[in-house]
């Protein structure tokens, strides 16, 4: 894959299949992927796209060029254009931040990530950066605050104190400070975060599909609980169990391992 400047007619997202793992590429570079309603529109689109395929069951998503994602497109906002991809507002920023999918998505954050950039990476499951990236929501020293998901995010993510003090002066965060508090999975060589993220994308796909949905439904929606004693919150568990322990593939997974094989996943 060439992450070059597009072509006039080039999509402002592109969807590749590596196996069972969707790529999902930012695709303006020469705006350094600054979000508009295309971009939001390719994004939010493919990602419904992969959705709807049963053989894709985790998805990446990166940059083209030399950052990942440089926020909102300052220029279509500053002549009023919409940002949100047009009939589908409710996708939120970059087509993603309000998007729920059930599968599996992780970013690889292949250069700077700031402000919407970050949030596009609260939004995703699993976090891999170059060792040159840097995380931050500079709003607040713009006048803003970061609204797609940011300042709900972050205290979600880091210690609060560090989520804070990131939101309020605007500092940035290289690759291994957001490592060392946990916004970021693994760190990658610079250049390297797609393959990084790739590889890690088919180690998860190794999981059974709808196993893997129940367990990053269970693992958010474990937010909205207070105390992990709650009786409804193991209400909610039984019914992902319950419906994953019916399954095909729970059955698959126990024969494939009596008979010390690899498993042939349906995802039903």
């Amino acid at each position: 894959m060439t992450h070059g400047n597009p072509k006039a007619d080039e999509p402002a997202a592109l969807l590749e299949r590596r196996g069972a793992v969707a790529l999902i590429t930012l695709n303006r570079p020469r705006a350094l992927n600054a979000v508009n309603a295309a971009l939001s529109a390719a994004v939010g689109e493919a990602l419904e796209e992969v959705a709807a395929d049963p053989e894709l069951h985790v998805i990446v998503v990166t940059g083209a060029g030399r950052a990942f994602c440089a926020g909102m497109d300052l220029k279509a906002a500053a002549a009023d254009e919409p940002v949100m991809a047009p009939g589908h507002e409710d996708w939120g920023f970059a087509g993603l931040v309000n998007h729920y999918i059930a599968k599996p998505v992780i970013a690889a954050v292949n250069g700077f990530a700031l402000g919407g950039g970050t949030e596009i990476a609260l939004a995703c499951d699993l976090v891999v950066a170059d060792e040159n990236a840097q995380f931050g929501l500079p709003e607040v020293r713009r006048g803003l605050f970061a609204a797609a998901g940011g300042v709900l995010r972050l205290p979600r993510q880091l210690p609060k104190k560090i989520a804070l003090e990131m939101a309020l002066t605007g500092r940035p965060l290289d690759a291994a400070e957001a490592a060392r508090w946990g916004l970021v999975n693994r760190v990658a060589p610079a250049g390297t975060s797609v393959e990084a993220a790739l590889e890690l994308a088919e180690t998860v796909a190794e999981g059974a599909p709808l196993a893997l949905q129940a367990t990053k439904r269970l693992i958010h929606r474990s937010d909205a609980f207070g105390s992990d004693w709650e009786p409804a919150m193991w209400d909610e568990n039984e019914r992902e169990w319950q419906a994953v322990f019916a399954s095909e593939d729970a059955r698959e997974g126990a024969l494939a391992f009596a008979e010390k094989r690899a498993p042939a996943w349906r995802g039903r």
